[in-house]
């Protein structure tokens, strides 16, 4: 139910965890860049993104775009602030979200969303998938890429 209501918002060159997209998506999209003059691509890689993405930013994108503090961010509040038990400890998951969780390919596009708007306002052209992001820098000819 929250994917439909939230990935309409999404940058389009965002293909990770996202109905209809995948991989081989942001490969192309990053080919055609190559194609149009652009020689060179930054590949970058948020190192264990998922282990420590502030919680608290997680929550604030949810806020901005559902309902406030309804009864839908609370609950993902709850679900992110469970914790977890391993070896018979309980452990506090006072930052990050569950890898491999069924809410996390969301609620990361929801925090990087804001990464890709940034990048699309500087003009810059990229594909994202997940927390992996390849960026081009300008091109060595005057012909650009179509967004």
């Amino acid at each position: 139910m929250l994917c439909p209501l939230l990935d309409s918002s999404f940058s389009r060159y965002s293909y990770g965890f996202r109905p209809g997209c995948r991989g081989h998506d942001a490969v192309r999209r990053i080919n055609e860049c190559h194609r149009e003059g652009y020689r060179w691509s930054v590949d970058i890689d948020l190192k264990s993104f998922f282990d420590k993405v502030p919680q608290a930013r997680a929550l604030e994108a949810r806020s901005e775009r559902l309902d406030g503090d309804g009864p839908v961010v609370r609950l993902i509040k709850r679900y992110l602030q469970a914790g977890y038990v391993e070896l018979g400890a309980y452990h506090d998951t006072p930052e990050g979200m569950p890898q491999g969780g069924p809410l996390s390919p969301l609620l990361s596009n929801l925090v990087l969303d804001a990464l890709d708007k940034e990048l699309e306002a500087r003009g810059r052209r990229f594909a994202r998938y997940a927390d992996d992001c390849s960026g081009l820098p300008a091109p060595r000819k005057a012909t650009a890429c179509p967004p």
